[in-house]
C-alpha cells in the first residue's frame, strides 16, 4: 500500500518528476503525458459515477482502480523497476472488460448510425470519459513506438474506450435514449 504523510516534496519545482524506477524526467515527457491523461480519464470517470448506481457504478469503480494500476504500469518503464517487481496491467483485467462489454452489448439493438455523445446525464459523462481514454490511448501508442510498453496495458486502454461506449448506450435506457447522428441534416 501507499502511505503519504507529506503531499508536497518540492522535487518537481524545477520541472522534473520521478518515475517508478527513480529516474528523473521532464514533466512534459511523453510518458508523463500518458500517465497524466490516464489520471484525467480516471477523474472523468469519477464525475460520471456521480450519475450512476448499481452495477454500472460498480463497473466504473473497478475501472478507476484499474486506471491506477495502469498509471503505475506506465510510470515504471519496462525492465527498470525498483523492488521485487513493478505493478503491471494483466490480461485478466482486459478479459474482464471484454466480458462486461459482451454482457452490456447483448440486449442493445444494433446501431443504424453513429451516436452523438449525450442522452442521459450519466451517459453524457461516460462519453466524456471515453474521449479522454481515447486521448490516453493515442499518447500510449506514441510512447509504444519509442519505448517498450506492456502489451496488456495497450489492450486494456483500447478495450476501455469500447467498454465506456457500450456502457453509455446501456445508461441511455438500453440504447433507447441514444442520440443518433443525422448526416448532413443541417447543411444549407
Amino acid at each position: 500500500m501507499v502511505r503519504l504523510t507529506r503531499i508536497y516534496t518540492r522535487g518537481g519545482d524545477g520541472g522534473e518528476t520521478s518515475l517508478g524506477s527513480g529516474e528523473r524526467v521532464p514533466k512534459h515527457a511523453l510518458r508523463v503525458e500518458a500517465v497524466g491523461t490516464v489520471d484525467e480519464a480516471n477523474a472523468a470517470i469519477g464525475v460520471a459515477r456521480l450519475a450512476t448506481a448499481g452495477e454500472a457504478d460498480t463497473m466504473l469503480e473497478r475501472v478507476q482502480n484499474d486506471l491506477f494500476d495502469l498509471g503505475a504500469d506506465l510510470c515504471t518503464p519496462e525492465g527498470r523497476h525498483r523492488g521485487p517487481q513493478a505493478l503491471r496491467v494483466s490480461d485478466g483485467q482486459v478479459e474482464r472488460l471484454e466480458r462486461e462489454i459482451d454482457a452490456l452489448n447483448a440486449p442493445l439493438r444494433p446501431l443504424d448510425s453513429f451516436i452523438l455523445p449525450g442522452g442521459t446525464p450519466a451517459a453524457a459523462q461516460v462519453h466524456v470519459a471515453r474521449t479522454v481514454v481515447r486521448r490516453a490511448e493515442r499518447l500510449m501508442t506514441r510512447l509504444a513506438a519509442e519505448e517498450e510498453l506492456n502489451p496488456a496495458a495497450l489492450r486494456y486502454i483500447n478495450r476501455l474506450s469500447d467498454h465506456l461506449f457500450v456502457l453509455a448506450r446501456h445508461l441511455n435506457d438500453g440504447g433507447r435514449a441514444d442520440v443518433l447522428w443525422k448526416p448532413g441534416a443541417n447543411r444549407e
